[in-house]
């Protein structure tokens, strides 16, 4: 009678684990596709990045090779491929160079409108910033200052990485309209900030006194003249850039936008 008893537990407690590994091993096969087809995913797009990032690095290079030789149809054509490749990293140096291009042929709204694009695509607010204010430097001749005061007022903060040059080329802007008390505050703001090197300390002193002296166009010629961009950031500063270094490495910045 035991042996029966004994059996027949023995027998529930079998039903109960099937029940139980009917139960569960539907949800541990969904866990383990779930995990499988993340780590595919994660392998696919890293190699994804990389094959990118690969491409953008070689015709970075061949777009900087053939401007240093002078044949800019060829260095735009890479560029252009590189700016595709879909590395936020070179799209956005891509982007740059053919702004700078741009500028050479003297088309300063279509060269603003590659830094904007840029400035979208960088990859860190450094590069994007730098290509922000290029836009706005670029446009000091042509667009109208609510435009600039709308571009230049948010790189103004002070906890964006070019603020003082902003503020510079926004008084520029002003100057230029015609704004000589409004520009005559940023200048004195220039001149005593700490964060300002020295030779614009210089400029906005030399601005200030020709306003007061009623030279206010001897300012803009003076001042615009004598107006540089920024130094670029470490990461930017160097030989360009190889399909193992970082994606937001680059060559140089957009060259004399400000000048």
């Amino acid at each position: 009678m035991v042996d029966l008893f004994d059996e027949v537990e023995e027998e529930l407690r079998s039903d109960r684990y099937r029940n139980l590994l009917r139960t569960y091993v539907p949800w541990v096969t969904v866990l383990f596709a779930v995990v499988l087809l993340g780590y595919l995913g994660f392998w696919g797009y890293t190699a994804w990045q990389d094959r990118n990032l690969a491409a953008g690095a070689l015709a970075y290079q061949k777009g900087v090779d053939a401007l240093s030789a002078g044949d800019s149809k060829t260095a735009l054509d890479n560029f252009e491929a590189a700016q595709k490749a879909g590395a936020p990293g070179y799209k956005t140096l891509a982007l740059m160079q053919q702004g700078n291009l741009r500028l050479e042929l003297n088309k300063p709204e279509e060269a603003a409108k590659l830094y904007d694009q840029a400035a979208d695509a960088a990859p860190n607010q450094i590069i994007g910033d730098l290509a922000r204010l290029t836009a706005a430097q670029v446009l000091l001749d042509t667009a109208p200052l609510p435009q600039l005061t709308t571009r230049l007022t948010p790189l103004m903060d002070g906890k964006r990485p070019y603020a003082i040059f902003a503020r510079e080329t926004l008084a520029m802007a002003k100057l230029m309209a015609g704004k000589k008390d409004d520009a005559r505050k940023d200048f004195a703001v220039i001149q005593l900030s700490l964060t300002a090197p020295e030779d614009m300390r210089q400029r906005a002193q030399l601005a200030i006194a020709l306003i007061d002296s009623g030279e206010a166009a001897t300012a803009v010629s003076a001042v615009k003249t004598a107006a540089t961009m920024p130094p670029p950031p470490a990461s930017m500063v160097g030989a360009p850039p190889t399909a193992t270094q970082a994606p937001d490495a680059a060559q140089s910045p957009p060259a004399g936008a400000a000048q």
